[in-house]
């Protein structure tokens, strides 16, 4: 687009020197330019062979040479509008390729802080279920702990239970045993016969 502005401002200046009857000064000074523009423009081979052959006639006659038709002027005006319509083309094609992109931009950074949102959130996820599971873990230890303290002291009650129920047997016989001689012993002090 560059390139077509200067070709546009060139072919401006190169229009009215020409419609002006100052061609020839003009071309001496700028035809290099001119022949830059047709080179670099879109323009039909007939058109092309008209303006070249006027460039070469211009550069070799008077300043006041003016075309009899305006035959190479309606060319360069041709060319002008064919590069302002390419130009209008291009910038609005440019425009739209910002606005697109810039539509884009907008589009993966809302993307962008949605997966940020949601890795903040699943990173905070992840740090609350990892401190329940170590306190887990922790209670599970202590639960374990507890059990065993539990299990012993049920296994040393069962034991104590045990032993005691068998003092109390032992008990229960010593006593029976006493009350047996003691009952002898009444009956025997009770008995004349002695």
């Amino acid at each position: 687009s560059e390139d077509l502005s200067t070709n546009i401002a060139a072919l401006g200046k190169a229009i009215p020197a020409i419609e002006g009857g100052m061609g020839g000064a003009f071309l001496q000074t700028q035809g290099s330019v001119l022949r830059k523009v047709l080179e670099s423009t879109k323009v039909s081979e007939m058109d092309r062979a008209t303006v070249e052959a006027f460039l070469q006639a211009a550069s070799g006659s008077s300043a006041g040479y003016a075309p009899q038709s305006g035959e190479i002027v309606g060319i360069l005006k041709q060319m002008k509008d064919t590069m302002e319509k390419d130009l209008a083309e291009a910038k609005a094609a440019e425009e739209s390729a910002v606005a697109d992109f810039n539509e884009l931009v907008a589009s993966q950074n809302k993307a962008i802080q949605a997966a940020t949102d949601t890795i903040e959130l699943k990173t905070e996820e992840s740090g609350t279920l990892a401190v329940q599971i170590v306190k887990m873990q922790n209670d599970k230890a202590d639960t374990e702990d507890q059990l065993k303290a539990d299990t012993g002291f049920s296994a040393q009650l069962e034991e104590d239970c045990a032993q005691q129920a068998k003092d109390y047997a032992q008990v229960k016989q010593t006593r029976a045993d006493e009350l047996l001689a003691i009952a002898d012993t009444i009956k025997i002090l009770n008995d004349d016969d002695v």
